[in-house]
């Protein structure tokens, strides 16, 4: 348990597909993603007892904090972008979740994807490059399920405690949102889907396009481009602009394949 080098933290998913249900979430992708790229890796969950973890995260570590429901997402892509619904949530995990062991991990990767994690946790973690990807703290559901995005009231106060913060340009609801999180953010990267990426790093802005693929199949995209980055970023002291370049390459090849396992099988 002392030896990991990447800890991912969030809701494992199970993600309901036309072809039956899938894993899915932040700690599935960007957790699978690091153990390609190398990395002894652990994740901090939470599912109902009937989720077949081994299944969902092969060769990781994980501590899994019991639910009587997994966290269920049933995801809609058409021309004007994703509708997501909400069909059951897990618990919600706290700092004191997680393993004594785990606090010094080198990367530590936030990966919310339905306001899962007290936002208190990233204060364990001040030895660690800690990487955050807020899109579950931008998500709101009504009584229906039906996923919305809305603004987080914490981020003024967690977004400059972290190392990098990875927001998808479909997480914004407006222009004032990005210049707020530009500011707040001590190196923003706003993943744009097939255009690749934008790097803001202190007054410096750059655009890093993507390789011009075949998309077949975008799932998981944006959370195997945040695995990508915060390793690369460690790895080079603190580079974003090799990391995102390596992260566009890396999250290109997954939007050609339907399976995670070919999404990630380059990297092996």
């Amino acid at each position: 348990m002392r030896d990991i080098e990447y800890l991912v933290i969030g809701h494992v998913a199970r993600d309901l597909t036309p072809a039956g249900p899938v894993a899915g979430g932040t700690v599935t992708y960007a957790g699978r993603t690091a153990v390609a790229l190398g990395c002894r890796t652990a994740a901090l969950t939470s599912v109902a007892p009937d989720f077949d973890l081994a299944w969902a995260l092969p060769d990781l570590r994980v501590h899994s904090v019991a639910a009587a429901h997994t966290t269920t997402f049933e995801n809609v892509y058409t021309p004007h972008g994703r509708r997501q619904t909400l069909h059951a949530r897990a618990q919600s995990l706290t700092a004191a979740d997680v393993p004594a062991a785990w606090e010094r991990a080198p990367i530590v990767h936030l990966g919310p994807i339905a306001n899962e994690i007290d936002v208190e946790m990233i204060s364990l973690f001040s030895n660690s490059l800690v990487g955050m990807t807020p899109q579950g703290w931008l998500r709101r559901w009504n009584g229906e399920g039906h996923v919305y995005a809305t603004e987080w009231p914490a981020a003024p106060d967690v977004l400059p405690l972290a190392a990098a913060v990875i927001l998808s340009e479909e997480d914004l609801l407006n222009q004032t949102m990005l210049d707020d999180y530009r500011r707040w953010s001590r190196l923003l990267v706003l993943t744009q889907g097939p255009r690749g990426c934008t790097v803001f790093c202190r007054d410096d802005v750059r655009q890093f396009p993507a390789p011009k693929v075949t998309q077949v199949e975008p799932t998981g995209a944006g959370d195997i481009f945040a695995a990508a980055f915060l390793i690369r970023l460690y790895q080079t002291a603190g580079n974003p602009w090799e990391a995102a370049v390596f992260a566009n390459q890396i999250a290109s090849h997954s939007v050609t394949q339907k399976r995670l396992e070919d999404k990630i099988r380059i990297h092996r």
